[in-house]
């Protein structure tokens, strides 16, 4: 494994090429974890040398801010920005588009400048370059809906790099009524992932899953903690976990290079 913490990497003198941003849920949700560790299965299969915060990593801050609670994220923002820039911190890749967009645009305002990479855009870059080789063999294409996270699409713009990274994959993808730039929330942005359901009402992640499981797809892929959250949640609510995998960008194309 050519990962370790910055601090380990300091004291051998040396610099990885990424920084790779956990975030909160990689740190404490058991399914999150999972696609980090794909994630970084495809690093080493890449030969990237990276590097994690471990213990110095605290929240971006992007919760709070969302809830109202400025004064919070810029604590938090600035602490982080600190840590960073001890550790000449150049370029950070996230899997979580929370916090991509978090350091990508809201860190910049604070000092923070670094050059931040969604991890579906990092992964094509990886495969365009010619350090991450897909098997050359065919591969039975999967019917697959790709659910666009809020704050990598319409938030910043990026539809094309998870695609194409499903479509080498062997995805043969299905696109719901609602997607790219009107594509629906699954109900988790804005810190809504932690306030109660109103009653009687229809939950977003209940909505947004019936529309993609009316394509009648083998796999939903997703590319955000919170979307793989609240998407398990609707495709269990509709008793189709048995048939129905929900599964990031990072664990599909690992699956496909046998990494996992």
């Amino acid at each position: 494994m050519a990962g370790k913490t910055l601090a380990a990497w300091a004291a051998t003198g040396e610099k990885p090429e990424i920084l790779y941003w956990v975030g909160c849920a990689a740190s404490f949700d058991d399914r999150a974890q999972k696609v980090a560790r794909a994630f970084v299965k495809l690093l080493d299969a890449a030969g990237v040398k990276w590097g994690i915060l471990g213990t110095e990593e605290t929240c971006t801050g992007d919760p709070a801010k969302r809830a109202g609670n400025d004064f919070l994220f810029q604590m938090l923002a600035l602490q982080n920005i600190q840590t960073l820039q001890t550790y000449e911190v150049e370029t950070i890749v996230a899997t979580c588009p929370h916090c991509f967009n978090t350091l990508k645009n809201e860190y910049p305002q604070l000092g923070g400048n670094f050059k931040v990479w969604h991890h579906s855009q990092y992964l094509l870059h990886l495969i365009e370059i010619g350090r991450l080789k897909l098997p050359e063999n065919g591969v039975a294409e999967t019917i697959t809906v790709f659910h666009d996270p809020c704050y990598l699409g319409r938030g910043n713009g990026e539809y094309e790099a998870p695609r194409t990274l499903l479509r080498k994959a062997g995805a043969r993808l299905r696109e719901p009524e609602r997607h790219r730039d009107f594509a629906l929330c699954c109900g988790a942005g804005g810190a809504q992932m932690f306030k109660e359901p109103e009653p009687g009402k229809k939950d977003i992640n209940i909505e947004r899953t019936e529309e993609l499981l009316a394509l009648n797809p083998a796999q939903i892929a997703v590319g955000c903690p919170f979307c793989m959250t609240m998407i398990s949640d609707g495709v269990k609510h509709a008793g189709r976990q048995g048939e129905v995998r929900v599964q990031d960008i990072a664990e599909i194309l690992a699956e496909r290079l046998g990494l996992i």
